[in-house]
């Protein structure tokens, strides 16, 4: 998993996507405490306008109490996907999708990175539309800025800032129509699908 620490990251980059500060609070000797404070951005060279920051991940049935519960679990994530029970909270940027239109962006290579870099989802993807993607998750999703359309196939839902979704384990995409960015915080709980 490539993720950039990005501590020293100016807060207010001239373009594209912005660290995330991810301040970690547990107990140090009893006490409440800051455990760690650190901006993160996960980047995405192909399409440097595009980010997917995972932020935290916790198992089916997390603890809290010692620091060493409270220990960065992301380097260790081998899948986006949470097992059942777990969860993933992470924050993406959408670019418009007119981008993807113009003749220099590399769609191949993008591709590539998203399944280096988010992996267990990026392989949801489908190939011949790979912004629909299935996973077996109840996802939380929230518009921080900008709007998005979510796609179902036969239909779709214009969502604007500070609108909620509740996406359970349905086929769907997301499609930036606008002009501007759109930046999104979702949490993934993994879910036992039935069907």
């Amino acid at each position: 998993m490539t993720l950039t620490a990005a501590a020293n990251a100016p807060a207010d980059l001239a373009s594209g996507p912005k660290p995330v500060r991810r301040v970690v609070i547990g107990n140090k000797n009893g006490v409440p405490a800051v455990l760690s404070d650190e901006r993160r951005l996960g980047q995405f060279e192909s399409w440097p306008e595009f980010s997917n920051t995972l932020l935290w991940t916790t198992p089916p049935q997390p603890q809290v109490g010692s620091p060493e519960l409270a220990q960065d679990p992301v380097p260790a994530t081998a899948s986006f996907l949470p097992p059942v029970g777990g969860t993933s909270f992470m924050i993406v940027t959408f670019p418009p999708d007119s981008q993807m239109a113009d003749p220099s962006f590399n769609g191949p290579g993008f591709g590539q990175e998203v399944g280096r870099k988010v992996p267990g989802l990026a392989q949801t993807f489908e190939s011949d539309d790979p912004a629909m993607h299935t996973t077996d998750t109840v996802d939380y999703g929230i518009v921080l800025e900008g709007e998005i359309w979510l796609d179902l196939g036969q239909d779709e839902v214009h969502l604007h800032k500070h609108d909620v979704v509740i996406q359970n384990g349905a086929r769907h995409g997301w499609r930036n129509k606008s002009n501007t960015t759109t930046t999104m915080l979702f949490v993934l709980i993994g879910a036992q699908r039935t069907l």
